[in-house]
């Protein structure tokens, strides 16, 4: 009787659950036997799930290492009205179903007699990876404070390096550096990594029509709780009142705002997956530099600036008042380093987020967006968080969104994409273009002279005013990109425009001081600005303004080039400095803030490595070991102290300012665009190398648009290459491919100069390549019946060219009126050398 009674009572609970896991099928297999415990695992993950009074997964291991080890390894839970309900604490026992390819837990029941929360959570091992399907059932609806689908603790804040962000940005549990720092995020995915043993983790939400966020605390137990939250609104950071915006807090754990969670069924899926780190986001092989040490900073520097998924920026997320600067043109320019697919895309969410809201209706760019209103001027804020600064009207925003724009456009090559962007890019060019009142081609300032003591730049405490060499450099450099991108969008007078005005304001920027320009004969160097009565100011070589001159091509002179590079050089020698600092000497007194002086003192002298990508570009064509030394010596400072600083003290090189800026990773940034030759560009990839002797044998990994390259990079032989096609040249030249077509551009040549279509691999040798002859040696794998199709571009027009194969002509042909010769070759052998030349 005892067990006909026990046999009724369970047939009785499984009828009462089918309204939330329907009904169980004759595949089913119900297990009650002790120990409640079972393993899931795939040959990477293992994870232990307890169901004995409560539900909860008690131990994870990936790739042979323990990351979760205790009894509230990973739950479910909810907090309503300051009482904390959970999987951990059941009404009664679950009940195990197993099927062929999943486990289920039924009956994971928690809550008082005003709330029940009733869940099953389904387990799916598929291919290598585990997928985790919670449902959950609440019995009304509730306010809640915080909700946990699930919670994870791991073992160690050090469990992790870090956990990269669905949309490239990074959790870096280095600055997480007392128990209860907590950091809110807005991500559907987040990928744990740590560098040392190599392990990865990703966990991915699946959550159709739902707001997922994602939290990261540093608990007193000194262990890392990673909490998933779907709710059906967006969801508000708590605090700060008011303003609702800030995603980093100390001595809580509470980032989020409460919210309501309706009555009724919802489900979500976890997928867990693993990856190798140095395989997913190893670099290559690094010769004559360190590589570990490039990867770290590019893997944890370079995306700390990105505090949420619509904010990106060069401040970091922790921060206290965590500011994004919309007047810095190079936070584009750090997914050329990051490398990572998910930054590009997370940044265009962002650019079209900051578009929409951060332009107002006459053109303006506001440059700032914070935590709070504290940066701001009076009322000079909107909703959004964006707001003018208290310094000034920093007027490098509006040519700094173009840029950054620009920028990333050529990374991706999403035509469509910066169409969206046309009107707003053009509003912010011509709003900053009306401000050349005397028609000399320099743009002005929203101040006259000094003594009103209000910037108009990143050096937000320098009173740079009315004719300004910093805003207008990078202005120049806004204009010359956005140019072609007019052309590409067929707006060719627009285009027009924008080019006959750089092309205006680099004559007039070039021009001594004395004829109205920013040339210094005295000093030898660009200056920082003019007031509107022509006094000159910033005479004390400011290195961006300087660096920024020469890499955006603007001073065309070589002997000026020469001079700034090497006086700048002479003294970084006598000072034995390690970085360059934002001016060789001091600022003249009243042409900033009354703290810079004594000279050095913060903006007055200082180390800012934000401008080391320019630096670097400065030297690379003509002192590229000078600008290797560089890199280095911040590559060697980032194994002292992480770079985890605003700037450093020019007396003692010390890292100084409770911020933390994203642009400390910038000169290595450079070491990938101007020494490596790294330039993906809007319809190819550049390779534009300035290597040392040191370098030679490089070997880079990089991802360009679902691809996978290979950039090889020897003494006056470079060669790019995927899967299938691999192009080797002695110089600058460009790489296309697609499925079944290689194309080769030279040196910078915008259009493709030869074009291959074959269904198989092929390695081409470019040689000499002029209208008038082009040579190269192409190698093929299983080259026996092999047919080649060849375009060959920028000929000369209607004109007869002799082919020869291996030094035989074989055939004549002539181009067409557009300078284009098509032809085809079935290869005779595994490797031929082709030749096309100019002839009757």
């Amino acid at each position: 009787m005892f067990i006909k009674r026990v046999y009724i009572k369970l047939i009785f609970f499984l009828a009462m659950l089918e309204p939330l896991t329907g009904s169980a099928k004759s595949t089913h297999k119900i297990i009650t036997d002790e120990p409640k415990t079972i393993t899931i695992s795939t040959p990477k993950l293992s994870m232990v799930l307890n169901y004995n009074n409560k539900a909860s997964v008690t131990s994870l291991v990936i790739n042979g290492k323990k990351v979760i080890s205790s009894a509230d390894g990973i739950y479910t839970s909810i907090k309503a009205g300051g009482i904390t309900y959970s999987s951990l604490h059941l009404k009664s026992n679950p009940v195990l179903i197993k099927t062929a390819d999943s486990y289920k837990i039924d009956g994971i029941s928690y809550g008082d007699k005003d709330l029940t929360i009733n869940e099953s959570w389904t387990f799916i091992k598929k291919d290598k990876s585990i997928k985790w399907l919670i449902e959950r059932k609440l019995s009304k609806q509730v306010k809640v404070d915080e909700a946990a689908m699930p919670v994870f603790n791991f073992d160690d804040i050090n469990t992790w390096n870090g956990a990269y962000q669905g949309y490239g940005g990074l959790a870096w549990f280095y600055l997480f550096n007392e128990p209860l720092c907590t950091y809110g995020v807005h991500t559907r995915s987040s990928s744990f990594w740590n560098s040392k043993n190599g392990i990865g983790l990703n966990i991915t939400v699946d959550a159709p029509g739902k707001e997922v966020v994602m939290k990261y605390t540093r608990t007193n137990e000194n262990k890392l709780a990673y909490t998933v939250t779907v709710s059906n609104q967006e969801m508000l950071p708590r605090t700060d009142s008011g303003t609702n915006r800030r995603r980093f807090i100390r001595k809580a754990t509470d980032v989020w705002s409460a919210f309501n969670i309706p009555a009724g069924k919802s489900s979500q899926s976890l997928i867990f997956s693993y990856f190798e780190y140095n395989e997913k986001y190893g670099r290559g092989k690094l010769q004559g530099i360190n590589g570990d040490q490039v990867n770290a900073v590019l893997s944890t520097i370079a995306r700390i600036g990105v505090i949420d998924s619509l904010h990106f920026g060069g401040n970091s997320w922790h921060t206290p008042y965590g500011p994004v600067c919309l007047h810095e043109q190079y936070i584009a320019q750090l997914g050329l380093g990051i490398n990572d697919p998910n930054y590009l895309k997370g940044y265009k969410s962002c650019l079209d987020f900051y578009r929409d809201h951060a332009i107002k209706p006459d053109g303006r760019v506001y440059p700032r967006w914070a935590y709070t209103n504290e940066d701001a001027m009076p009322g000079q804020f909107n909703k959004y968080g964006f707001y003018e600064a208290q310094w000034g009207i920093l007027m490098d925003s509006n040519p700094d969104f173009v840029t950054n724009v620009a920028e990333l456009y050529d990374m991706t090559g999403d035509k469509a994409w910066v169409k969206t962007h046309q009107l707003s890019c053009e509003k912010a060019l011509d709003w900053i273009l009306k401000r050349d009142s005397n028609n000399n081609g320099l743009v002005e300032m929203m101040t006259d002279n000094q003594g009103q003591k209000q910037s108009s730049d990143w050096i937000d405490i320098i009173w740079a005013s009315y004719e300004n060499a910093f805003v207008n450099a990078n202005l120049y450099h806004a204009l010359v990109k956005w140019a072609d991108i007019e052309n590409q969008l067929n707006n060719h007078t627009k285009a027009q425009y924008y080019e006959n005005f750089a092309a205006q304001l680099k004559t007039s920027f070039n021009k001594s001081t004395s004829q109205g320009g920013f040339w210094d004969d005295e000093n030898k160097c660009y200056i920082h600005w003019r007031d509107k009565d022509q006094t000159i100011h910033g005479r004390n070589m400011v290195t961006p303004v300087n660096f920024m001159a020469i890499a955006y091509d603007i001073c065309d002179d070589d002997s000026r080039k020469k001079l700034i590079l090497d006086n700048i050089e002479n003294q970084m020698q006598k000072e034995n400095l390690f970085f360059w600092p934002l001016a060789m000497t001091s600022y003249a007194p009243g042409e900033g803030k009354e703290w810079q002086w004594p000279f050095p003192g913060y903006e007055n002298g200082d180390l800012f490595l934000s401008w080391g990508a320019v630096g670097v570009k400065a030297y690379a064509s003509y002192n590229p070991a000078l600008a290797v030394k560089y890199v280095k010596n911040v590559l060697d400072r980032y194994s002292k102290d992480g770079l985890a600083f605003q700037r450093y003290g020019r007396l003692k090189q010390d890292g100084l300012g409770d911020d933390i800026l994203s642009g400390n990773s910038l000169s290595i940034v450079g070491l990938y665009q101007a020494i490596y030759g790294v330039n993906p560009l809007y319809n190819r990839f550049y390779l534009d190398p300035h290597i040392t002797p040191e370098l030679e044998g490089t070997a880079l990994k990089y991802n360009f648009r679902g691809q996978r390259l290979t950039i090889n990079l020897d003494n006056d032989s470079y060669a790019v290459s995927n899967q299938r096609f691999k192009v080797i040249c002695n110089k600058n030249f460009g790489f296309n491919t697609t499925k079944n077509q290689l194309s080769y551009f030279n040196g910078d040549n915008p259009v493709a100069s030869l074009q291959i279509t074959t269904d198989k691999p092929l390695t081409i040798n470019i040689g000499q390549w002029s209208s008038d002859k082009m040579e190269w040696q192409q190698t093929a794998t299983k080259p026996s019946a092999k047919t080649l199709t060849y375009l060959i571009k920028q000929l000369k027009p209607n004109a007869n060219y002799i082919v020869s194969i291996n030094g035989k002509a074989v055939q004549k042909v002539k181009s067409d009126d557009k300078g284009d010769i098509s032809m085809t070759h079935r290869i005779s052998g595994a490797s031929e050398k082709m030749s096309i030349g100019y002839g009757n």
